[in-house]
């Protein structure tokens, strides 16, 4: 997260064996794909700032989305056009699912693609969480499944293709050391010397046809903030106008997937370019896309427990303001005072522990691993790198929200995502946690045979 009509959820729904499985290689696969509409209105607070923003009109749709893959069980990735949701909400939309469509609950992923120009769902800097709005996303997401479920009865056999692309421009490290040793934010950054991290430029694209060789449904992820509209009202952002505009072009349902983008962001480029490039480099994939076997559809979904970080009150007070009163420019301390409040709001919950999830999805060779929270890119890269699948990419903000993830270097350096607040709270070793356990995830749907 960070300060810069209708909202739409997209969900995949991917049919498997169900978690832990047997083994037993799947038969093929059905595809089939579905949207619904999340409705919006202008009284509502916009998400994504310090503050509560108010917009009037829309751009574009924020949706929720559903592709099915389906061999002898389902599993379902739902994408979201909000900025964040959380587990209170998803875990109740999960059980919905599978009482209704029988999906089981832990074969069920659920993310945002983190747009920050949508009414507020979660309570976080200067705003509540809208109850409302998030009604009208529980329903959407329900909807969208059911919908694609409901075409599943009747669709025939299909194929997926994979391609892995690139699109290095559309992002980079945005935590730049400046001069003063601080970590830049926003305001000015005349004087950065270097990025602190790494930047993921890679965009996978899977394509799931129809016998007849049409689009059903396209799945990409890449990892950058989704932040910039064309206008000024409610918007799917980048990420999401460059999908409904795939849609148009190629057929099918397009699904974005965040993927770990917490220390990336676009600095400069205009969001028109941020659009032309997202679709040209999808577009390139899909057309290079290769036709892969599905021998095997497993998921896994494991509760992971964390800690609220303990802090120094004067430590944080001063890395704040120090900041805030010399880049932002004229009087900061209503933002000063954002922070200072939700430290005061965590400052009982220190050492808490709390849990979470973390998910794996394999199809075939491919393997998607939900994170809870907007996850540094250099924890991301491990997770890649780790992996005993080749082709393995995070899936942020799924199923939870608990904030930024960093590393434990990212906390000694400091800056906005490591500050105090409930946009940053987790313990400083939770980032390398979460990678082992992923690991360990991922090896134990490697050993099954």
């Amino acid at each position: 997260m960070r300060t810069s009509g209708i909202l739409s959820v997209v969900v995949l729904v991917l049919s498997v064996a169900p978690m832990p499985t047997s083994g037993n290689d799947a038969k093929g696969i059905r595809v089939a794909a579905a949207a619904a509409v999340i409705v919006g209105d202008d009284a509502m607070d916009i998400a994504g700032g310090l503050s509560p923003g108010h917009v009037s009109g829309q751009e574009g749709k924020l949706r929720a989305s559903a592709i099915i893959v389906e061999g002898n069980n389902k599993i379902c990735i739902v994408s979201c056009d909000v900025l964040v949701l959380q587990r209170d909400i998803l875990d109740d939309v999960c059980r919905k699912i599978e009482a209704e469509e029988n999906i089981p609950f832990g074969n069920t992923l659920i993310t945002a693609t983190h747009t920050h120009h949508a009414p507020t769902t979660v309570t976080v800097h200067g705003y509540k969480r809208n109850e409302i709005f998030c009604g009208r996303v529980k329903a959407a997401i329900v909807s969208a499944v059911h919908k694609a479920n409901g075409k599943l009865k009747r669709a025939p056999s299909a194929t997926m293709s994979f391609w892995l692309g690139q699109e290095c421009t559309v992002g980079q490290n945005s935590r730049l050391l400046l001069k003063d040793g601080t970590i830049y934010w926003v305001g000015s950054r005349q004087d950065a010397l270097r990025p602190t991290g790494p930047f993921d430029p890679e965009l996978p694209v899977l394509a799931f046809k129809r016998p007849d060789g049409t689009l059903e449904a396209l799945l990409f992820n890449h990892s950058s903030h989704n932040i910039g509209v064309r206008g000024s009202g409610r918007s799917p952002s980048f990420y999401g106008l460059a999908s409904q505009e795939l849609e148009q072009e190629l057929g099918g349902t397009t699904i974005f997937a965040p993927g770990a983008f917490g220390s990336t962001h676009v600095l400069a480029l205009p969001v028109e370019e941020r659009i032309f490039r997202i679709k040209t480099s999808v577009k390139q994939a899909f057309s290079r896309a290769q036709k892969r076997q599905i021998p095997h559809i497993r998921a896994v979904k494991k509760q992971f427990n964390y800690r609220v970080r303990e802090f120094d009150e004067n430590e944080q007070e001063n890395a704040v303001s120090y900041y805030c009163r010399k880049r932002l420019g004229g009087n900061p301390e209503d933002i000063i005072g954002v922070f200072r409040k939700m430290r005061r709001d965590l400052a009982a919950h220190q050492g808490e522990v709390r849990s979470s999830w973390l998910q794996v999805i394999l199809i075939g060779d491919i393997a998607f691993v939900g994170v809870p929270g907007e996850l540094f890119g250099q924890l991301g890269i491990e997770i890649k790198r780790r992996s005993p699948f080749r082709y393995t990419y995070v899936i942020g903000l799924a199923n939870d929200y608990i904030g930024y993830i960093p590393d434990k270097e990212a906390y000694d350096l400091g800056g906005y995502q490591t500050w105090m607040g409930l946009h940053s709270f987790v313990a400083r070793d939770t980032g390398e946690a979460i990678v082992n356990e992923a690991i360990g995830l991922l090896g134990g749907l490697r050993e099954k045979k």
